[in-house]
């Protein structure tokens, strides 16, 4: 749990890249990022999903797998084996060229990362076989000693991956009926036949898992913080291997409300509690076991769907419902559930935004477990005129954010705030004496900017997070909820990590938030 006064970053790590990543931010970058973290005052960093997402998505929120990393952001070039076969001097011209292309956009390009990547790591992993492997030495045995270790989550993995790339991606449901039902006979024929398949799988999961604690070890103070999306795809090893636990014939989403005449559909398979349950939520506990030991906090997606999930049956003539149906059991549920992340001794901290009834809060509460704070979206709901609270109202069990990932950011929000808005945010005391000549008819810059973030340092919550674009004052998005863009998820900072370590603006930020750390107690 949150006991100090702290402030974070949050960032996707693939918007982070360093000059020698190819084409996006990798788990070798997240020393560089804390380096600048450290010089800010930031102590924690709040990452975006890192799990495996599902062939040609670009959401790190449509995870193929709740336990493995995704290979994405392995940083190829200091992988062994790859430097042995001559690294980036041994890449053909057509692959030296992609690399090229990649370095120099200024988004990601997914599709081309991740096939520049896996080329790059079979040819790796070919000559680990043959060069260690064939000769058990010593990292021939770390890689075996790891495959044990891990093969609570990484069997399961390796052979759903090694199965869906035989069957061109198809997802496993379009696969011969004995492979897509898990019959034992047609898995042990598959396993032998896929076997130099499902030990590169394992292989790539090795290598991310030793860049990931290299890294982490390397960012030393800087606690790195994880998110946990609510589910997985239905195409996904968790599914494959545990269908009766899932159901297929509904997906999950949210009822109309606010943001959505009609709601959201997630085109995600609802999960059977009932059925769960007969086995202790095993799946739960492996999902929060492999959170606590990525991460050394994890932020809880969705957090009302633990306690009642929205089922939109397929059936257009079924109706739309909340499993459990009454609160007595949405109570027990959720609570047991949250207990279950709250026991591997992680910190945690629950997104609650959106429409949650009160007596998940209240739970919350008395689970000692913070829900969020955007500023833009506390109000009085229920006084006259529904005024925004002061950031120095916030309770301290709580985390105060300027946005989501899935929110406009700050300077979108000013642009396009309503005057009244505009001068009731200018009106809040934590505001109003730091402002000097802007007020609410100003246009966006730097005194604004600056004014709301001060605000939110000085709030009572024990966790401030500050998207990065907020901290800066741009206008880049992560992503527009409900629609299809190229440029969803695909934003990238405007310079590399180590021009970050000299640029006046940037060394600027990072004195201005220290300064703001020292002042309210955030160290």
């Amino acid at each position: 749990m949150i006991h100090s006064r702290r402030a974070a970053l949050m960032v996707p790590l693939f918007a982070v890249p360093s000059s020698q990543s190819w084409g996006i931010g990798e788990l070798t970058d997240l020393p560089r990022l804390a380096a600048w973290m450290r010089e800010a005052g930031l102590h924690v960093l709040q990452l975006l999903p890192l799990h495996e997402m599902s062939p040609g998505e670009t959401s790190p929120y449509s995870s193929m797998t709740a336990m493995a990393l995704d290979p994405l952001y392995v940083h190829v070039p200091g992988v062994e084996d790859f430097a042995a076969l001559g690294g980036e001097a041994g890449l053909d011209a057509a692959a030296a060229s992609t690399l090229t292309a990649v370095r120099a956009s200024r988004s990601v390009r997914y599709a081309e990362v991740r096939a520049l990547k896996m080329h790059a790591l079979r040819a790796a992993y070919g000559r680990f076989v043959t060069a260690e492997i064939d000769h058990r030495t010593v990292r021939a045995r770390a890689f075996a000693q790891f495959v044990e270790t891990e093969a609570w989550w990484l069997e399961e993995y390796a052979v759903f991956r090694a199965l869906h790339a035989a069957f061109d991606e198809q997802a496993w449901y379009d696969w011969p009926a004995p492979l897509a039902a898990g019959d034992p006979a047609a898995l042990a024929a598959a396993r032998a036949e896929l076997a130099g398949e499902i030990r590169f799988r394992q292989y790539v999961q090795w290598i991310a898992d030793g860049q990931w604690a290299t890294a982490r070890a390397a960012c030393g103070d800087i606690a790195l913080y994880g998110d946990l999306t609510f589910m997985v795809s239905r195409d996904s090893p968790d599914v494959w291997a545990r269908q009766d636990e899932f159901r297929s014939d509904a997906t999950v989403g949210v009822p109309p409300d606010a943001f959505s005449e009609t709601g959201q559909d997630w085109g995600l398979p609802p999960w059977r509690h009932d059925v769960m349950a007969q086995g202790d939520f095993a799946w739960m506990r492996a999902r929060a076991r492999r959170s606590a030991a990525l991460y050394a906090g994890a932020r809880l997606d969705h957090l009302v769907g633990l306690y009642r999930t929205y089922i939109r049956p397929l059936d257009p003539d079924a109706p739309r419902v909340f499993d459990p149906p009454d609160e007595p059991a949405q109570l027990a549920l959720g609570e047991y559930l949250v207990g279950i992340y709250c026991a591997t001794g992680a910190e945690v901290i629950a997104e609650d935004l959106g429409t949650v009834p009160d007596f998940v809060r209240e739970s919350l509460a008395r689970l000692d477990v913070p829900g969020f704070k955007v500023m833009r979206w506390e109000r009085d709901w229920h006084a006259d005129g529904q005024p925004f609270i002061d950031p120095a109202g916030y309770p301290s069990r709580a985390v105060a954010m300027t946005g989501t990932h899935d929110t406009e950011t700050l300077a979108e929000w000013w642009d396009e705030a309503p005057a009244e808005e505009r001068e009731a945010t200018c009106r809040l005391p934590s505001v109003a004496r730091v402002l000097r000549d802007a007020g609410a008819d100003s246009p966006w810059g730097p005194e604004i900017r600056d004014a709301l973030l001060e605000a939110l340092m000085h709030s009572g919550a024990d966790l401030v997070v500050l998207p990065l674009q907020d901290i800066f004052g741009w206008r880049d998005r992560i992503n527009v909820p409900g629609t299809v863009a190229e440029t969803n998820w695909t934003w990238r900072l405007p310079w590399t990590l180590e021009e970050m370590a000299t640029r006046p603006e940037a060394r600027e930020r990072a004195a201005t938030l220290a300064a703001w750390g020292r002042t309210t107690g955030r160290r």
